[in-house]
């Protein structure tokens, strides 16, 4: 059973190939939509800019891939910015347009007396019952490192993160998942996160 690690052209992906290989997937690190599509389960991570990674999407002709990989309900699981781009607009540096996937808008974090990026560990809490959460102990900590959030639909919340509010920081909608922690920096809760992912039925 093979995942797609989607690659493109954004961001340091072989650490999350490492982490999954860890806990027993067999990954492809590929641009190829015909691996993509054919692949057991999809992975869609990155860091940096939500617009560079759309442009990313869009030379390498992914945007239509990772739709038709929904449309079949093959499980799909964004991390962080990845995450951010399975929603419909991002507000970082001017307005970009996303998958729309999933409805919501990426904005950043508000000036407060709190650090923008929010950066270090905090906690994931959840707010549904999810495939995603089993054997992770309730309020567990993972490492975030970003300065825009994913403004979800509550019904698509699966888990809250406080940083002056409580923003969504699991997806969940179908076979589509996100999250906004990096989980192969995450220790044992990173790891039971993608873990979890793998062995989706």
């Amino acid at each position: 059973m093979t995942i797609a690690l989607i690659d493109y052209g954004i961001g340091n992906l072989r650490s999350v190939q490492k982490a999954l290989e860890h806990v027993g997937a067999a990954v492809s690190l590929t641009e190829d939509p015909k691996v993509i599509i054919a692949a057991a389960k999809v992975v869609l991570c990155g860091v940096g800019a939500f617009g560079d990674g759309m442009k990313g999407m869009r030379e390498r002709g992914l945007v239509d891939v990772v739709k038709e990989v929904v449309r079949v309900e093959t499980p799909l699981l964004g991390i962080c910015v990845g995450m951010q781009l399975l929603f419909e607009e991002s507000e970082e540096m001017g307005r970009h347009e996303g998958l729309g996937i999933l409805p919501g808008t990426v904005k950043r974090f508000p000036i407060t007396e709190l650090k923008v990026p929010h950066t270090g560990w905090n906690e994931i809490v959840p707010k549904k019952p999810s495939p995603l959460f089993e054997h992770l102990p309730p309020n567990s900590f993972a490492y975030f490192n970003h300065s825009y959030y994913c403004a979800a639909a509550p019904d698509d919340t699966l888990a809250v993160t406080d940083y002056g509010f409580d923003y969504s920081s699991i997806v969940g909608r179908g076979k589509i998942y996100g999250i906004q922690c990096h989980p192969e920096k995450s220790q044992a809760v990173g790891l039971t996160l993608l873990k979890n992912f793998v062995e989706l039925s």
